[in-house]
């Protein structure tokens, strides 16, 4: 069976940790709460599971570095989205990469009623995950595509958080109908896509593209199994015709593009 379909992602993803290394203490004499963790851990096996089945994913040493060394900005958010409690950018957050994964450590304000939510959250215990959002920039498969190695990642622009529930690593991302029906409203009029569409849209490309490696891997088998010719082994279309599949295949283009 041809999993190398796998081998095409390229949307932002979420992987979440437990807290390791946590600490949220005050600082400068109680003028900011100082977050320290880790929102990866580097070398360190998970299980994934896509449309193919399960396969082991590991983050390699060094897959920040070069992100970091560019100046990624990123913010520090709770389940990745809200207002930004803290920024690279701004200098109230430091991500640096040591032998354990990507460390974190933030300047988060008391005065912020996001901050002293968190703050109650973490003391009670009921917040004990942290997640990264993430784009992948190199990456290898074994033959049998069973283990993913991600050697380098792009962060700017993606973000650390602490979670509820991390994005459990086993399960796809979600969508909502509603977010895809805007998206492709706003794609279909030509307008800025926000970075919440485009990111829906990225999702959605990645659907389309395991359907599509689904299928590839289906129909010479049924078409083996019924004694039928595969509809892919047909001789290509004249000048004068549009192969079908041209539509997904402009789709994928213009998405690829954003």
């Amino acid at each position: 069976m041809d999993f190398s379909h796998r081998a095409a992602g390229r949307g932002v993803q979420r992987r979440a940790v437990p807290f390791t290394g946590m600490q949220l203490r005050a600082a400068d004499a109680g003028a900011t709460l100082r977050f320290e963790g880790y929102a990866s851990i580097t070398e360190s096996p998970y299980e994934m599971e896509d449309w193919a089945g399960q396969y082991t994913e590991i983050v390699r040493r060094g897959a920040f570095t070069k992100s970091l060394a560019e100046g990624a900005d990123v913010p520090f958010k709770i389940n990745h989205s809200g207002i930004t409690l803290a920024r690279t950018k701004s200098g109230t957050m430091r991500l640096a990469e040591d032998s354990t994964g990507l460390h974190v450590d933030a300047d988060l304000d008391p005065r912020s009623p996001e901050v002293q939510t968190l703050q109650s959250a973490m003391e009670r215990r009921d917040l004990d995950e942290m997640s990264f959002a993430f784009r992948v920039v190199r990456q290898t498969w074994n033959t049998d595509y069973t283990q993913r190695d991600i050697h380098e990642v792009n962060l700017n622009r993606g973000d650390v958080s602490i979670v509820n529930y991390g994005a459990n690593p086993a399960t796809s991302a979600h969508l909502r109908a509603r977010d895809v029906a805007t998206a492709l409203r706003e794609l279909r009029a030509g307008q800025t896509l926000t970075p919440d569409a485009v990111e829906t849209l990225g999702q959605v490309l990645q659907l389309i593209a395991a359907a599509d490696g689904a299928v590839d891997v289906a129909q010479p088998l049924l078409a083996s199994v019924l004694d039928v010719p595969n509809p892919d082994a047909d001789p290509d279309p004249g000048d004068g015709e549009r192969a079908d599949g041209m539509e997904l295949f402009e789709l994928r283009r213009r998405l690829l593009a954003l």
